[in-house]
């Protein structure tokens, strides 16, 4: 008993929050209004453009020092139209940037009389990406936060002097209650209210002599064009009831100033309440009475049942009924507004949307001809049913294929009411990968060494750019340049850029000439790519071959296999990727663990450079074969011959000979014993940190660290013997300072680069075998 308790009282609670959310008279909505104004004053276009940037939020600049930005930022989609989808749409950063700069327009006011049509070819997911971001505008339209008010009439007979109460005959009221039965189901199927949700609870149908019994406290009639009701106050007096409501602040200047605000000043309500307004007006000669007729209520979506948003597919039919209406509400309208025949409760489907989306999936079939009927609407924003103009102010949408495009090319009138927004295959490598682990799993992840995975994705995306770029090839020139790590039509580079990364092998002077201008350039190029080379599916398809054929448990995929599997294995699919593009894969990514291996080998941390160089100016002063502690460091030291080398190693350089590496030790034995430690040390009381000698050996040794890191182990056998027998009992016999580089360098790359023990082991082979050192040497 106690469990069904507190499930009837969670019950309980959660339809009390519903009940809030219930009709309120006029006045009470103006209140509202003036609370939360922003919230209030919205039409279809500004409660979009808030759901999209409450999901989105603002977008990440990763170089937000950069003077040349041109605002390609991150902007995360994942909440729009992935997280809580059946079916995850994966937007790279190309489309995101795309779409955000459409919905900043549309809240801005250039929305009107358009149709926005997602244009992509098969296989980008455009079917997947509408129907998620019409989802999230349902679940948001639905919260307090993106809730907005419809307009409701509820017409007091009191008010209006009653009923007339006119005998009915017996045949005609039969055959009347029929067409009822029948307009109550077409009104069901079509998510209308049903007739007992237009009157209160206090209502009772006539008796049987045709009489009624009860006088109702209202009858409901609702906006069949779900108007916001600001809209019910006439046109002229707007201005004037808003500066009269609103205090001079921020809302008020954007309401009179901002074009996102025009509709409020320029929109008429529909025919039918204009037409209700204006009769109560006649009947009780006072418009406070009217306005205490008037109510408004939250605006509920339902896209099953077309409430504020329908989706029509090629496949579905054209309705035999072109219109509606409802029979009794209207025999109650003209008996309680004296049969006022300028009132026809008549409405078309298009109603139902008004104020909401209007969407179609694919223009073929019966949606051309829905398109085709869109026409006049998109052009007047109006539509005719029978003798009355039915206001349309939806936000209209369509994907469609670029073979369909034949379909509408007929209407020339067309062509500046359609705001073609590309869907193109992705471009942007990180997204590509993303679709992987959301596919396969992201413990794929643990069955490539690092950069492999991706460098899949890059294969996949270069059949999909286009081969020759001009804007890539007036920025950067000779591409023969970067002919050690990037291919010939540099789309190694352009993939970068189009994650917003800017590499940093870019050289200098091409650094500083990428420019606002040059940036806008290479972007507006990718409006003409995505729409060749391997599909969504073919890629999904191709990844699952290779991952399915080549994961093992103990060994890792590497750049080899995956060469392999595009240049042997499928032969056929190298007439889709730009000849020579493998290859130059191939050396970007030996480029690349080469810097990994440098940055994992030699410490950034100025701590430990700074105690190398203290040991090593406080062990000169000491005989071969000693054993003492610093007193500068407090580490206890071995002198010996390959300690002393393996620090100036670093300040010289492996290949300096003997002489000259005797002479720099005897010289910086002088100067420390001579200026250092009398002079600076023990009369003017500096810390050996802060004495020239140390600032120029420091100097000197972060220098050859960062240019030459390599070069004191690639002649070293034990170093490339110790790196193999690494984790092994074999790894102990070795040198204590061989056995720290090596730690350190596997600890990096395993901590900091992801990489496992295994994998670091091959990535350092293949660096010292294939000697990358020498190959990049100039780079």
């Amino acid at each position: 008993m106690e469990n069904i308790t507190k499930a009837m009282a969670y019950l309980e609670r959660s339809l009390s929050k519903q009940d809030r959310l219930a009709a309120i008279p006029f006045e009470a909505f103006i209140k509202l209004l003036f609370t939360k104004p922003n919230t209030i004053a919205r039409n279809v276009f500004q409660v979009f453009y808030d759901m999209v940037k409450s999901y989105v939020g603002e977008g990440a600049d990763e170089y937000p020092g950069d003077t040349e930005s041109v605002k390609f930022v991150h902007y995360d989609c994942n909440p729009l139209f992935v997280n809580g989808a059946d079916n995850p749409f994966f937007a790279d950063r190309l489309f995101a940037n795309r779409l955000m700069k459409h919905v900043e327009a549309m809240r801005s006011g250039a929305q009107q009389n358009k149709i926005y049509i997602f244009d992509g070819p098969p296989g980008c997911g455009k079917s997947t990406f509408l129907n998620n971001l019409l989802k999230k505008f349902e679940e948001y339209a639905n919260t307090e936060q993106g809730t907005r008010y419809e307009v409701v009439w509820r017409l007091s007979p009191k008010e209006l002097g009653g009923f007339r109460e006119n005998r009915a005959n017996p045949m005609l009221e039969q055959l009347s209650r029929a067409i009822e039965t029948i307009a109550s189901k077409q009104n069901e199927s079509s998510g209308d209210e049903s007739i007992a949700d237009l009157y209160n609870q206090h209502h009772q149908l006539p008796d049987e002599k045709g009489f009624s019994v009860v006088m109702p406290d209202y009858v409901e009639v609702p906006c069949p064009s779900h108007d916001n009701p600001l809209l019910m106050v006439p046109k002229r007096y707007r201005r004037t009831f808003f500066d009269e409501l609103f205090k001079n602040d921020e809302f008020k200047w954007n309401l009179f100033a901002n074009k996102e605000y025009n509709w409020v000043f320029k929109d008429k309500p529909c025919t039918i309440c204009s037409t209700i307004y204006q009769a109560l007006l006649n009947q009780v000669k006072d418009s406070q009475k009217v306005y205490q007729m008037l109510y408004a209520r939250p605006y509920r979506f339902n896209r099953r049942l077309g409430h504020g948003i329908s989706v029509f597919n090629p496949g579905d039919k054209p309705l035999k009924q072109y219109f509606f209406g409802n029979p009794r509400l209207q025999r109650h309208i003209n008996s309680l507004l004296r049969n006022t025949k300028e009132i026809s409760y008549l409405f078309s489907r298009y109603a139902k949307t008004n104020n909401g989306i209007y969407a179609l999936m694919d223009i073929k079939s019966h949606n051309a001809t829905r398109m085709i009927e869109l026409h006049n609407i998109i052009s007047e924003g109006v539509h005719k049913v029978e003798d009355i103009e039915e206001n349309v102010n939806s936000l209209l949408m369509a994907v469609m294929n670029p073979e369909d495009k034949k379909n509408i090319q007929d209407f020339k009138s067309f062509s500046d009411r359609i705001e073609y927004i590309k869907i193109p295959y992705v471009m942007d490598l990180q997204t590509e990968v993303h679709i992987y682990r959301s596919i396969f799993g992201r413990h794929i992840d643990e069955s490539f060494l690092p950069m492999v995975l991706h460098n899949f994705a890059r294969v996949i995306i270069s059949s999909r750019l286009n081969t020759r770029s001009k804007g890539m090839l007036e920025w950067v020139g000779d591409p023969d340049k970067y002919n050690l790590y990037c291919d010939k039509n540099l789309l190694l580079l352009k993939m970068e850029l189009y994650t917003g990364h800017i590499p940093r092998w870019l050289k200098e002077e091409d650094r500083k000439s990428f420019t606002a201008k040059v940036r806008r350039r290479i972007l507006a190029e990718s409006d003409s790519e995505g729409e060749k080379g391997f599909s969504g599916r073919d890629s999904i398809k191709l990844f699952n071959e290779f991952y399915t054929t080549y994961t093992k448990d103990d060994k890792l995929i590497n750049m080899s296999t995956l060469c392999n599997f595009f240049t042997k294995t499928r032969k056929d699919l190298m007439a889709s990727i730009p000849e020579g593009f493998i290859d130059s894969l191939c050396h970007l990514y030996n480029y690349r663990i080469l810097q990994f291996v440098k940055e994992s080998l030699y410490d950034y941390n100025e701590e430990q450079i700074s105690r190398d160089i203290q040991n090593y100016l406080f062990a000169l002063n000491f005989e071969i074969g000693s054993t003492v502690t610093s007193t500068f460091t407090q580490d206890k030291l071995e002198i010996t011959e390959d300690f002393i080398e393996s620090i100036e190693n670093h300040l010289l350089g492996v290949k300096v000979n003997n002489q000259k590496r005797l002479s720099f030790r005897k010289r910086t034995q002088k100067e420390y014993t001579s200026s250092t430690l009398t002079q600076e040390i023990m009369v003017k009381g500096m810390p050996v940190t802060e004495t020239k000698l140390y600032q120029d050996l420091y100097e000197q040794y972060v220098y050859n660290l960062k240019e030459k890191v390599l070069d004191p182990f690639l002649e070293n056998e034990n170093f490339r013997r110790a790196i193999k027998d690494y984790d092994k009992d074999a790894f102990k016999t070795y040198d204590k300072r061989i056995r720290d580089d090596v730690s350190f360098l596997m600890n990096n790359l395993c901590d900091k680069l992801n990489y496992t023990k295994q994998g670091a082991k091959e990535i350092c082979m293949d660096v010292i075998d294939n000697d990358l050192a020498k190959t990049f040497a100039k780079v």
